[in-house]
């Protein structure tokens, strides 16, 4: 026989409503930017300025919302901020990448990582092999170089200034006739900084090691800033690292999906 769930009882119904109600208003307040009118807040929740009135006063009560005195518009409380910036302590990029390393490694079949910009250049964090892995000499902990790797390009086309550019230079100095030609333009750095953010991604192939070609995305967190870069290599011979390809696409989806985690794109 089966068994009938009951409805539950009137009052606990319009109190979750209420929560529901409340979470819409703090939610479309911080889309609006984090101050709007009541107005505007009313339009974007779809409900009266009456209703949406009365939910702001039980807010500004609980901290959650306050109210600038001059301009009367409503702002973000001190108590949103306090769990905002829990929030932000949360977002780590190796921690929410992990899931995209596992679906790389395995939809793929490619050895793949997160690296994070570190005092000695882009370092390596976090790395998932397939059950057939690539031979490379890279591991959690391995330093790359900026203009010779895929992960490296990628942190030096969004780097903020002319920051990274003296090791990109001596890289440049220090490159093989051979790496040099893959490296195109009157100026080789701005020509590769350019590109790589014109498609959204780097990609090599045998530019660091012979028969191993990688592509990789920027992971940006909520101002914008790269946080770490997603990267899957391969050999060459079966790995795509084309920016229109299969899977450079993927890792372009995948850093996506990891910024968002981060905040990026929220505003």
């Amino acid at each position: 026989m089966d068994h009938i769930i009951p409805a539950p009882p009137p009052a606990r119904r319009r109190r979750v409503q209420s929560a529901e109600m409340g979470m819409s208003i703090l939610k479309a307040l911080a889309r609006l930017g984090g101050a709007a009118s009541l107005t505007a807040v009313a339009q974007a929740v779809h409900e009266s300025t009456a209703k949406v009135h009365r939910y702001m006063a039980s807010l500004v009560e609980q901290g959650l919302v306050a109210q600038e005195p001059p301009s009367q518009r409503y702002i973000l409380g001190q108590e949103a901020i306090l769990i905002g910036l829990a929030a932000l302590r949360q977002c780590d990029p190796i921690r929410a990448g992990e899931p995209a390393l596992a679906r790389l490694r395995d939809e793929l079949g490619v050895t793949c990582f997160i690296a994070v910009m570190g005092n000695q250049g882009p370092t390596i964090l976090r790395i998932e092999e397939p059950a057939l892995p690539v031979v490379v000499n890279v591991r959690a902990g391995s330093v790359l170089p900026l203009l010779l790797s895929a992960t490296g390009q990628v942190f030096l086309a969004w780097s903020e200034g002319d920051r990274l550019e003296p090791q990109a230079r001596r890289e440049w100095d220090e490159a093989t006739p051979v790496q040099r030609s893959q490296l195109v333009g009157k100026d080789p750095v701005a020509a590769l900084r350019t590109r790589v953010r014109k498609l959204g991604s780097a990609s090599v192939e045998g530019l660091l090691s012979a028969g191993i070609s990688a592509v990789a995305a920027p992971v940006r967190d909520h101002a914008g800033k790269v946080a770490a870069v997603l990267t899957a290599l391969g050999a060459s011979g079966g790995f795509d690292a084309a920016p229109n390809g299969r899977i450079a696409a993927q890792v372009r989806r995948e850093a996506l999906a990891i910024s968002a985690a981060l905040g990026f794109g929220t505003d």
